[in-house]
């Protein structure tokens, strides 16, 4: 299970060994968020997540343990204990038409070049999806051996199955990747794999605002023109974030539910902490618990 959560577009939300020391003052700036109010009878939590990141920087705040132990159930973006979503995941980072046939010569030689810096090349990934192909970011900007690499979301998964809680998932991995596809094609993940020092810099000001619990620094590091633009924004944050707003009512209303999302998911006009409210929720930062 590990490697495949490992290769999922959360990845790109990876980690660092480097340590926040300020806490953000800002009473907003949250992780962990409350939903109450518009008829639900028990409250329901909102907490983002760092998908990966290495063991020694990893920490889950008790607020936010103490939160899924309130709850009746676990809701992640996907439903990583549906094998049908996990033998989909497997199939969608395979492609039918290899990668050089998709490039000229010319562009093929500059991908193997690149793929050089990854430790690996071209022919060795030559039938994998372009999402297979931007995986390899997360792994390379991730300064500790895959062995010690530890997920946000599978840590709260084996504390929510151990306590026979009911697991969902907000989107199909099929619906995840299209929006995926639609924001990176081929020719875009070769222009973020071309960044390679860039991406580490970048993902290390994301976990300093990850451990600050600084959620809109984070939206703002994830927005970054060099990673995302206006297209890009609105496939990968704006229709999903829309789409799991849709979906979350429901969800809440029938029993007290714990939702766990990238943290860049949360914040914004656009964000599902806005959305919640635009619907008549009450939405408040938790602090502790």
């Amino acid at each position: 299970m590990k490697n495949l959560v490992k290769l999922g577009f959360a990845v790109l939300l990876s980690a660092t060994f480097t340590t926040a020391k300020a806490q953000n003052s800002n009473p907003e700036n949250s992780t962990l968020w409350e939903v109450s109010g518009n008829g639900l009878t028990k409250p329901s939590y909102i907490a983002g997540t760092f998908h990966t990141m290495c063991s020694s920087d990893f920490e889950i705040k008790s607020k936010v343990m103490k939160a899924l132990e309130k709850t009746d159930n676990f809701v992640m973006e996907i439903n990583y204990t549906d094998p049908a979503e996990m033998a989909a995941m497997q199939k969608m980072y395979q492609t039918d038409k290899k990668l050089s046939d998709q490039l000229t010569p010319a562009e093929a030689k500059e991908l193997d070049k690149i793929l050089n810096d990854y430790g690996t090349d071209l022919k060795k990934m030559d039938n994998s999806s372009s999402q297979g192909l931007y995986s390899l970011i997360a792994l390379k900007s991730t300064p500790c051996p895959q062995t010690e690499m530890k997920f946000y979301e599978i840590e709260l998964l084996k504390n929510a199955i151990k306590s026979k809680k009911k697991v969902y998932g907000l989107e199909k991995v099929e619906e995840q990747f299209t929006s995926i596809n639609k924001a990176y094609d081929l020719k875009a993940v070769i222009e973020q794999l071309k960044m390679g020092k860039e991406y580490e810099i970048l993902l290390k000001k994301m976990v300093v605002a990850f451990k600050n619990e600084d959620v809109t620094s984070l939206y703002t590091h994830f927005k970054n023109d060099k990673i995302m633009n206006a297209k890009q924004e609105k496939a990968m944050l704006t229709d999903r974030n829309n789409n799991w707003a849709e979906k979350m009512p429901e969800i809440m209303k029938k029993e007290s539910s714990f939702f766990a999302v990238g943290g860049a998911h949360l914040m914004g006009k656009n964000g599902v902490i806005q959305l919640l409210k635009s619907k008549g929720y009450t939405l408040k930062p938790i602090s502790s618990l």
